[in-house]
């Protein structure tokens, strides 16, 4: 993924910046990555380790807030989604832009009658229809894929997004996208080549059923008013 970025963005002759968060991991990440680093000068490529581990949420919160550009794209590791279809979000996002908030969501859906999610077992498509359906009755309504791990921001949307976040486990992509809704930011669902990526860390059963907890335990906690989305004081400083 980090070398097929790199091809894809140097060809924009765009500024980029790459930050990889290590989420306290206990393999080689950080010196594998220090290691190309410094055969790739050219590129401004930063670290960001963190030191327990605290949920792909959590990880990808630290990067976000880290990031300078005027986009941040946050996106899996693993290379299961075409880096080349950041083009396509950027696109959608533009569109819908207002004010220089937007979000563009990489989807799925449309794969949904491919060999590849039919062969799935029946459990584990039984369980995804049930989360998305309780995603709909619970959570966000007007986006069919809100767990693909390739997203993109205009700085503005990601300031108010990711300094209001709770979660940081798996089902953080539901609170991200509910903050955006609530404060009205402009969301465009965007399909994206995608292909599944053996080794998933995924307990199917246990996770789905922590998953659907964490979602009812964000709505409550929004609705009951527990958890409330403010805005950042760098962005009440440029309205002012």
């Amino acid at each position: 993924m980090l070398t097929e970025a790199i091809e894809y963005l140097s060809e924009r002759k765009d500024d980029y910046e790459i930050i990889i968060v290590d989420d306290g991991s206990r393999d080689d990440t950080v010196e594998v990555v220090s290691a190309f680093a410094k055969t790739r000068l050219d590129v401004d490529i930063r670290i960001l380790a963190l030191e327990k581990n605290r949920g792909k949420g959590g990880a990808v919160t630290q990067g976000v807030l880290a990031a300078r550009g005027k986009y941040c794209l946050m996106v899996d590791a693993d290379g299961a989604t075409r880096f080349s279809d950041l083009g396509k979000l950027e696109a959608e996002l533009k569109k819908v832009e207002k004010d220089g908030f937007g979000v563009a969501v990489g989807s799925r859906s449309h794969l949904v009658s491919t060999e590849a999610v039919v062969k799935r077992s029946f459990i584990r498509n039984f369980l995804m229809r049930s989360f998305h359906t309780l995603v709909y009755v619970l959570g966000i309504r007007g986006i069919e894929d809100t767990q693909c791990g390739f997203k993109l921001f205009s700085r503005k949307a990601a300031q108010v997004i990711f300094p209001n976040m709770h979660v940081e486990r798996w089902i953080f992509d539901i609170e991200c996208l509910m903050i955006a809704q609530i404060r009205n930011i402009p969301i465009v669902e965007v399909q994206v080549n995608w292909h599944e990526i053996d080794g998933s860390k995924v307990n199917l059963m246990m996770d789905s059923m922590k998953m659907a907890i964490d979602l009812l335990l964000i709505r409550l906690n929004y609705v009951l008013g527990y958890w409330t989305v403010k805005t950042p004081a760098v962005l009440q400083s440029k309205s002012t």
